[in-house]
């Protein structure tokens, strides 16, 4: 009898274990934040919210289930502030009492202090390449990460196949098995073609569209095309959708079009996204996430990004993220097809002289390189039609 009541005894512990290993617990303090603030939990390789937990005297106390450790999760605030964190099956803290909340320092989490080391080392650099060289050093040193297999199943479109290939070679077999590890699998399995470059011919691909409908880039061949990437989930994007309607609103009629590919998985949320947002251009996306085939012949590992493509098919820049700059290039591209427009703010005669800020005058690739360098802010004077490049102060 004795030895059956230990053996019970000992199946209830392993029972009450196997409940609870992987519940994870964080304790959060924060600052000047209302009683009965809701932060939403956010799971990137779900791509959905899973929890959420109140706050009440500036604490929280966040108790929920994951599939594995380390995970990593993100505490949404609101629509544009939130904190990722890198979870483990330990005794974790949040403590946003003397920073920002996106700034808050998370204790107990090897994984997350690792993932802090590395972005105060990125910060100080000022080049992308010597980021990106420091992120293959540290996928290199750190083969049995989470953090590795999660950095490169993102950068793996940067660093080419073959880099790629031997970096994953070298991880345990955890990390290969991981869902991060199957991501850089479907990579490398891709046949993509060589990424074209600005002054070269667009690649063209074959996608769907929302309702199912396949579509060729080369479709709208003969219109000035901004292939946007962005995805639902992605709150830049979504916060510059209002500047690029305006945008789109005052060239369409000129011979513009967008054409927006998401980095969605999933359907609805991307469907729901256009909706809401009221995009009004052409959307497809293969649903593979980061592995999507757009994003991945063009080289995009970060959103938003886009891809600015003249009526012949010439890539003109890419990554135009400043708005203004936009416009520029939109109007001196669209001057050039000869289109004319009723719309009172455009004046579309030849196409523009670019000049810089004392007087030169400049050719266009000289103009495009200066902008490209994020040195020079452009100034448009369409009367003159003149575009003058200034240095940034």
């Amino acid at each position: 009898m004795k030895n059956l009541l230990c053996l019970l005894l000992l199946a209830i512990t392993g029972l009450a274990y196997s409940q609870n290993k992987n519940e994870f617990s964080l304790h959060g303090k924060t600052k000047d934040i209302p009683d009965g603030t809701v932060f939403l939990v956010g799971d990137f390789l779900q791509d959905k919210i899973i929890d959420s937990v109140k706050v009440m005297n500036n604490s929280f106390i966040l108790k929920t289930r994951l599939p594995d450790y380390p995970y990593s999760i993100y505490l949404l605030r609101d629509s544009s502030t939130s904190k990722t964190v890198w979870a483990e099956n330990t005794k974790m803290t949040f403590d946003a009492t003397k920073s920002a909340f996106e700034d808050a320092v998370i204790t107990g989490s090897a994984t997350d202090a690792l993932a802090i080391q590395l972005r105060d080392k990125q910060r100080v650099l000022k080049s992308y390449e010597e980021k990106v060289a420091l992120e293959v050093e540290f996928i290199k040193n750190n083969p049995n990460s989470i953090l590795s297999a999660h950095n490169l199943s993102i950068m793996a479109s940067v660093f080419g196949r073959e880099k790629s290939a031997a970096l994953f070679e070298k991880f345990s077999a955890k990390n290969k098995q991981s869902q991060y590890g199957e991501k850089i699998k479907a990579f490398l399995s891709l046949d993509i073609p060589e990424t074209p470059k600005t002054g070269e011919k667009y690649v063209d691909f074959t996608m769907a569209d929302q309702n199912g409908i396949a579509h060729k880039l080369s479709e709208f061949e003969g219109k000035v095309i901004l292939l946007e990437f962005w995805a639902s989930w992605c709150v830049p994007c979504r916060k510059a959708n209002p500047e690029l309607i305006k945008t789109y609103d005052r060239f369409k009629n000129l011979g513009f079009e967008i054409v927006a590919v998401s980095l969605d998985e999933k359907k609805e949320h991307w469907s729901d996204a256009i909706k809401k947002d009221g995009l009004p251009w052409k959307h497809l996306s293969d649903l593979k996430g980061r592995n999507n085939l757009a994003a991945l012949t063009y080289s995009v590992n970060s959103i938003p990004d886009n891809v600015l493509i003249d009526k012949n098919g010439v890539i003109l820049a890419s990554s135009v993220r400043n708005n203004e700059r936009l416009n520029t290039l939109l109007a001196d591209a669209l001057a050039s097809t000869g289109k004319r427009t009723q719309t009172a703010d455009i004046k579309i005669k030849t196409p523009m002289v670019w000049q810089d800020e004392n007087g030169k005058v400049l050719s266009r690739e000289e103009g495009q390189r200066m902008m490209e360098s994020n040195q020079y802010t452009p100034h448009v004077d369409t009367e003159k039609n003149i575009m003058v490049l200034k240095k940034a102060r």
